[in-house]
C-alpha cells in the first residue's frame, strides 16, 4: 500500500532550493542566526515525497551512503534511549525469500490465490535497489514510556531515512500491507515476540517522475490553540 503520490527527487539538498514545488500551504520563517538554513530544512522538507517502488531503479545508495542514512535514523527522538525500532535490509540474494513469504502470507489469507496473484506478491519483493523492512520493538521496557511513544520515536527515524535519501538525490517510498502482519514474514525475519514489522522502505534512483505534487493542507486545517 502506497502511503502517497510521488515526485520528482533532486540530485543534492542544494537543488532542492531552485526546483522545490510549491505547497498549498506556504509557510514561510527566519532562522534566528541568519544562516539560510531554515530556506534548506524548508525547501527539503517540503519537496520531499512518496515514490513508488515501480519507479525507482538502479543506482542506489552505496554503503557509505547507506551507513550514513541509518545514523540519521539514530538521531531520531528516543525518550529512555530504547531504540524502539530496527532495520533489516533484504540484499537482491535475498529477495526472493522475501517474496516469497510475501506469496505464502496471500495463500494464507486467501486459499484461492491464482497463480498470478502469487506471482505478483513475489514481484513486490523485487522493486527497487535498496530494500529495508521496518521493525517496531514494543515489547516491555519502561512502565513510563508507553506503546504510542516508541511509534512516534519509529516514525521519525524513518522520516529522516526518507529526508536523507532525498537530500542524497534519491528516491523513496514507505509499503505496507497485509502481509506485514503475516507470522512467514516474521519468521524470515526472525522476529522476537515483541517485534512487529511495520512497512518497507523502498530507495533508488527515480526512473520516471509526476509532474504535480500533492497538495498538503495548510497548518489551519490540523493545528488548534486550547
Amino acid at each position: 500500500m502506497a502511503i502517497d503520490e510521488d515526485v520528482p527527487a533532486h540530485h543534492d539538498a542544494s537543488t532542492c532550493r531552485g526546483a522545490a514545488s510549491t505547497p498549498r500551504a506556504d509557510v514561510r520563517a527566519e532562522p534566528t542566526d541568519g544562516s539560510g538554513a531554515w530556506d534548506i530544512a524548508q525547501l527539503l522538507i517540503g519537496s520531499r515525497q512518496h515514490v513508488s517502488p515501480k519507479r525507482l531503479v538502479a543506482p542506489g545508495p552505496d554503503a557509505l551512503q547507506i551507513e550514513a542514512l541509518f545514523m540519521l535514523a539514530a538521531a531520531a527522538p528516543d525518550h529512555g534511549t530504547l531504540t524502539p525500532w530496527r532495520f533489516v535490509i533484504v540484499p537482491a540474494d535475498k529477495r526472493a525469500l522475501l517474496g516469497e513469504a510475501f506469496a505464502q502470507a496471500l495463500l494464507d489469507r486467501d486459499p484461492a490465490a491464482t497463480p498470478a496473484q502469487l506471482d505478483a506478491a513475489r514481484e513486490k519483493a523485487q522493486r527497487g535497489p535498496l530494500l529495508v523492512v521496518a521493525v517496531a520493538r514494543l515489547g516491555p521496557r519502561e512502565a513510563d514510556i508507553g506503546t504510542l511513544e516508541r511509534m512516534v520515536s519509529m516514525g521519525a527515524a524513518i522520516q529522516n531515512i526518507l529526508l536523507g535519501a532525498h537530500a542524497l538525490g534519491f528516491g523513496a517510498g514507505l509499503t505496507s500491507g497485509r502481509a506485514m502482519g503475516s507470522p512467514r514474514l516474521a519468521a524470515l525475519l526472525a522476529l522476537a515476540d515483541a517485534e512487529v514489522p511495520v512497512c518497507c522502505i523502498t530507495i533508488g534512483t527515480v526512473s520516471r517522475r509526476k509532474p504535480r505534487q500533492q497538495p498538503r493542507p495548510a497548518p489551519s486545517a490540523f493545528v488548534s490553540t486550547l
